[in-house]
């Protein structure tokens, strides 16, 4: 199943007569956001959903290029042909046009000497043009839809009504139904979902467009299908628009890094355009089948909420009284706790006092103690990180780096929300540049925007000294991986890409954890640098062969003629060396091939020493998944960095 959206090409650049000045810029660069946005929001979608049954994800995004005409058709429009050509943004002068062509003319003079030359040179960035945008499929083999909840899933933006904590991927909560707002807005074209559920015998098929002023879906087409493959999962296909040459790194960065923090996805993503040459096709393998832990539901800590929070938790408790309130509603409160507590709010708070009671006076006073009462801190019990062992292998999987360490930290806490960081330091790889290369990802989804301020990017920029762990900043390629989470991320910004450096607790983490991971990586290195050190001295030994011969055969010689003439007397062990080479049974020749045969085993030492070390075989070793013998066996994964333990019942 593929889909379309629309964009033009870009026309030339404008030049010639002024007009009152314009910022198309800013409106381009939020089309293709928005085509960016829409890809991850739909494979985080795809991936919660995945994990949720726990299904080994398999995901697949084709964007597809369609122009002006066959868009027009999709809603209807005839194409026209301009009248006055003035009138348009594109429009340029015959002077302007003749001016154009002669710089391009030059431009291709200059790229043509510099290529003669072997020299580089960086092609000039035409204007972008706002166009009709792009389009995308998505499919994923997760949960699936109830067949009469999927026009509210996608048709409306709904007020939460749960105040538990979760970890969770997405940044806004819109999911989904932020792609649906955008192809409202930018092309007026429905969206169409196809879902079904495990053991489902029907498809749903829902083709719907949203409301945004009422809030309600507005459904063109809702009914059910054969579904003869038993598929489960669902498809969602939405045109937008966007523009993929601007966001085309970004997407694709985007991922590869979330093929690196979820090793156990399968991915698939293709761009389809109009002319064949620019398409696109990327597949990202699985690597493993071992999947992080569901994160689960917690409550709130006392020290993390405000007064709004505590209104909503009153008005949407089953408690009866404040004491059964405090113990059932709060992390880390049990009924002694609670009881001192409500003692220490004063007079006119009791336990068996009607929660729903509580004047705004009284909720103030509960906040204010919840700020300054001890409470224990909250466990990380709910949190579901990477784990060492997925990291590790999608920074192998993705990067082949020749060496690689992870660390993963203990739960800690701020602001009475728990986190955990996880970092992965590596050196050399496929695709990498030179110097820090920083992947940053909060609840297990890259961050690619804002660098520049996020605690990652300054930590590993400005508090590590890496020419203590034996790493050239400069130089190396060096990978840096930083994943953290919680039920709280602290984003900055309004567009939430990036951790601010502010939270000393986090900033802290990270800091150690990056450092675990280097002082790993500098025993490797030292080791490294110690073997080939030694393998290269005796490496030379071999070029003193001849001499040494001689020179030790000379002294033999003359060693051999005192003895014999009995001017000195040589016993057991020398005197039979200078017997045989009296009698020419030791030669010069032998001598030297003996030296040569040592070097040689002591250089092959080496090399098995170094590539042990290093993890290079001469042999080729290929990765092998032993299965279970029934693919419905229970089993229980004992992890460690390096390895799964996997023991079934």
């Amino acid at each position: 199943m593929e889909t379309g959206g629309s964009s033009e090409s870009p026309p030339e650049p404008k030049k010639g007569k002024s007009k009152t000045p314009r910022k198309p810029k800013e409106s381009v660069l939020k089309q293709s956001k928005c085509l960016y946005t829409t890809v991850r929001e739909l494979v985080e979608n795809a991936l919660d959903s995945a994990e949720s049954i726990s299904e080994l994800p398999v995901v697949e995004i084709i964007i597809e290029e369609i122009g002006k005409s066959k868009f027009n058709s999709m809603i209807g429009l005839v194409d026209r042909e301009r009248i006055d050509q003035e009138l348009y943004d594109d429009y340029e002068t015959a002077k302007a046009r003749e001016k154009r062509l002669a710089k391009q003319a030059r431009d291709q003079e200059i790229q043509a000497k510099n290529a003669v030359l072997g020299k580089k040179v960086k092609e000039s960035a035409s204007k972008t043009i706002r166009g009709r945008g792009e389009a995308s499929f998505y499919r994923d083999n997760g949960r699936g839809m109830p067949h009469d909840d999927i026009p509210n899933m996608f048709g409306r933006v709904l007020s939460g009504t749960k105040y538990g904590l979760k970890q969770t991927r997405g940044k806004f909560g819109l999911g989904a139904k932020m792609a649906l707002i955008w192809s409202k807005m930018s092309t007026g074209l429905p969206i169409e979902i196809s879902s079904a559920m495990k053991g489902q015998n029907f498809i749903s098929f829902c083709r719907l467009d949203i409301d945004i002023h009422r809030n309600i879906p507005h459904v063109h087409l809702h009914e059910k299908r054969e579904n003869k493959d038993h598929w489960h999962g669902a498809e969602i296909q939405v045109v937008i628009e966007g523009n993929w040459t601007t966001y085309r790194s970004k997407i694709l960065h985007y991922m590869r890094q979330m093929a690196v923090i979820t090793p156990y996805a399968q991915f698939l993503f293709k761009f389809v355009s109009e002319t064949s040459d620019k398409n696109v096709t990327i597949r990202f393998a699985r690597r493993t089948d071992v999947m992080p832990p569901v994160p689960m539901e917690t409550k709130y800590h006392p020290s993390a909420v405000d007064l709004l929070l505590i209104k909503r938790l009153i008005a949407e408790t089953s408690k009866q009284n404040l004491l059964q309130f405090l113990q059932h509603e709060f992390v880390n409160i049990g009924k002694s706790h609670a009881e001192r507590l409500i003692g220490e709010m004063g007079e006119e708070f009791s336990p068996k006092m009607a929660v729903k009671s509580l004047t705004s006076q009284q909720i103030v006073r509960i906040h204010q103690l919840f700020r300054q009462a001890k409470f224990d801190d909250p466990s990380g019990d709910c949190l579901s990180p990477a784990g060492e062992y997925n990291l590790r292998l999608g920074i192998i999987k993705e990067l082949h780096p020749d060496m690689v360490a992870t660390h993963s930290g203990s739960p800690q806490v701020f602001e009475g929300h728990p986190f955990i960081v996880e970092a992965g330091v590596s050196v050399g790889g496929k695709d990498v540049k030179q110097g820090l290369n920083i992947f940053r990802f909060a609840n297990r989804i890259p961050l690619l925007f804002e660098q520049g301020a996020d605690v990652v990017t300054r930590t590993a920029v400005k508090r590590i000294n890496w020419g203590s762990y034996k790493i050239n900043q400069a130089q190396d390629k060096i990978g840096v991986f930083v994943s953290i989470v919680s039920t709280k991320i602290p984003f900055k910004g309004t567009g939430k890409e990036y951790i601010g450096d502010d939270i000393s607790e986090i900033a802290s983490a990270v800091k150690t954890a990056i450092q675990q991971c280097c002082i790993q990586l500098k025993s490797k290195i030292v080791k490294r640098i110690q073997a080939r050190e030694q393998q290269e001295r005796k490496r030379n030994m071999s070029k003193y062969i001849p001499d040494a011969t001689n020179a030790i055969f000379d002294v033999l010689g003359e060693m051999a003629q005192m003895h014999s003439s009995k001017k000195k007397r040589y016993d057991d062990e020398d005197a039979e060396i200078l017997r045989k080479v009296s009698t020419r049974v030791l030669t010069k020749e032998m001598l030297k091939e003996k030296l040569a045969r040592h070097v040689q085993q002591v250089d092959y030492e080496m090399a098995l020493e170094y590539a042990t070390q290093t993890g290079v075989s001469e042999e080729p070793r290929e990765t092998v998944y032993i299965q279970s013998l029934e693919p419905n066996t229970k089993f229980i994964d004992l992890q460690s960095p390096v390895f799964v333990f996997r023991l079934f019942q």
